[in-house]
């Protein structure tokens, strides 16, 4: 049970990276778009988007992911990310 709920873990996180990733390129789109790329990337990685928030260039994305062995007990994984431009310096 602990090893499946560090995979979810580790898919929450990778899922919100690349969701983060995928929202920040679609930003100028607008918001609908950039949290519906989010969700996609999300989706294709076994994961959720719990909220995708557009701040500014900024994209702040948490996904959930469920363990597949003992998620009554675990419950779902959860991770945050943020992703944007980088900063000039």
């Amino acid at each position: 049970m602990v090893g499946s709920a560090v995979v979810a873990r580790h898919r929450a996180s990778a899922a919100a990276d690349l969701a983060a990733l995928a929202a920040a390129a679609q930003v100028p789109a607008g918001p609908q778009a950039a949290c519906a790329a989010a969700e996609s990337v999300a989706r294709a990685m076994a994961a959720t988007v719990a909220s995708c928030d557009v701040d500014g260039l900024d994209v702040i994305v948490v996904a959930r992911a469920a363990p597949g062995f003992g998620a009554r007990v675990a419950g779902p994984a959860t991770a945050s990310a943020r992703a944007g431009p980088a900063e000039p310096g």
